[in-house]
């Protein structure tokens, strides 16, 4: 289970405080970070060996697809455990649209069997405010020629919370998620040439949905100290995520994770693998790792991950981990494990007053999923 790491973007969202670097077209610099990032994949395989029980590789970023196609390709050649069971690329919408479909089927030709488009909002009003490259229609667009080229596993991001954005607003942002392919004139390729695209194409197979948070230097906590901008309310954000599960309930979508919804068959495989605790190696700047045991990371300095940081767990952190990261699920946590762990009297508890299911998984319930870390906390 691989995770690669590429920090440039195009330009700076207003809420974004991950690791990133604004580097346009810098083909100098983007050759040298991918250098680096071969250098340590050839110094990292028996690291990588030992976790390709989950054969998954995923590219995120900052925006993986600024990347010249011959640089990623070089990536993927670094790797040569494939083909991976899951293989998923992170895009911004404009990319797509700019390069074609030419760039889009090059995808799928090195490996790409995946496609993750941060798309944040239809409402082009929040888009400019978000400070994204791209406007909604050129997401229909990016989504188009993604289906053209043969992707038939396309997952689309989305952002809730933000403050002035009508309830009204974030269900039809929703809708059109939902909805994002319908009206298209498209075909899939397959191997014995093209056939119309079925309805459940016109829809994308994931969507993820996170709610909006003041990242530390970023823009938006630099409006929110000058007074520029106000935090929506939670019971503005607890509506928002409502209308969310509302109607993605409706168009048949499983909610398997609290941030997460698919269609069936079509969970993210890489990300599952996170909330089970399966060991995984994290290439690039900034990149973690976690081999069972020891939490480790690069440094956001150092190109090579050379420079890195670690934290070995204690037996309480593992435990504390695993139930927070399984109580994220649809599927829950053993119930005989977190009784031992918890005890009686706080499961029984939560279980009656409905913060927790009885059963042989105990779980949190979808209308408790966005209370979760108070729910959590009270376990712990």
């Amino acid at each position: 289970m691989i995770y690669v790491h590429v920090p440039f973007c195009r330009s700076f969202c207003t809420y974004c405080g991950f690791y990133s670097e604004v580097a346009g077209r810098n083909e100098e610099r983007f050759a040298g970070y991918v250098d680096a990032l071969v250098a340590e994949a050839v110094q990292r395989k028996d690291e990588i060996e030992a976790t390709l029980g989950t054969n998954t590789l995923y590219i995120g970023g900052g925006t993986p697809s600024v990347l010249p196609l011959a640089m990623l390709g070089r990536v993927v050649e670094a790797l040569p455990y494939g083909p991976f069971e899951e293989f998923t690329v992170e895009v911004n919408p404009e990319d797509i649209v700019e390069k074609g479909a030419d760039y889009a089927a090059a995808l799928k030709a090195i490996g790409v069997t995946r496609v993750s488009m941060g798309v944040q909002s239809f409402d082009d009003c929040t888009l400019r405010w978000m400070n994204r490259r791209h406007d909604s229609s050129r997401a229909r667009e990016a989504f188009r020629i993604l289906r053209e080229v043969g992707f038939d596993n396309l997952s689309i991001d989305l952002i809730f919370g933000i403050s002035g954005v009508s309830e009204q607003q974030w269900r039809e942002t929703v809708r059109q998620a939902i909805h994002i392919g319908d009206g298209k004139d498209t075909a899939i390729h397959i191997s014995d040439g093209q056939t119309a695209v079925p309805a459940a194409f016109a829809r994308p197979q994931h969507i993820s949905a996170y709610q909006l948070s003041i990242e530390e230097g970023s823009a938006l906590e630099k409006m929110v100290s000058d007074g520029r901008y106000t935090e929506a309310s939670e019971e503005e954000c607890r509506r928002q995520y409502d209308i969310l599960c509302e109607e993605l309930s409706a168009a048949g979508y499983v909610h398997y994770e609290i941030s997460n919804f698919a269609l069936p068959g079509f969970e993210a495989r890489h990300n599952s693998a996170y909330w089970t605790r399966i060991p995984y190696v994290g290439l690039g700047a900034g990149a973690h790792s976690f081999d069972g045991s020891t939490r480790r990371w690069n440094s956001e300095m150092n190109d090579h991950g050379t420079d890195s940081l670690s934290e070995t767990l204690t037996e309480d952190d593992a435990d504390v981990e695993r139930i927070m990261l399984a109580l994220r699920t649809a599927k829950g946590i053993d119930a005989a494990w977190l009784r031992g762990k918890c005890g009686n009297e706080r499961v029984d508890r939560l279980i009656s007053e409905g913060a927790l299911t009885e059963g042989t998984m105990i779980r949190i319930p979808e209308d408790r999923f966005f209370v979760s870390d108070d729910i959590i906390r009270e376990l712990l």
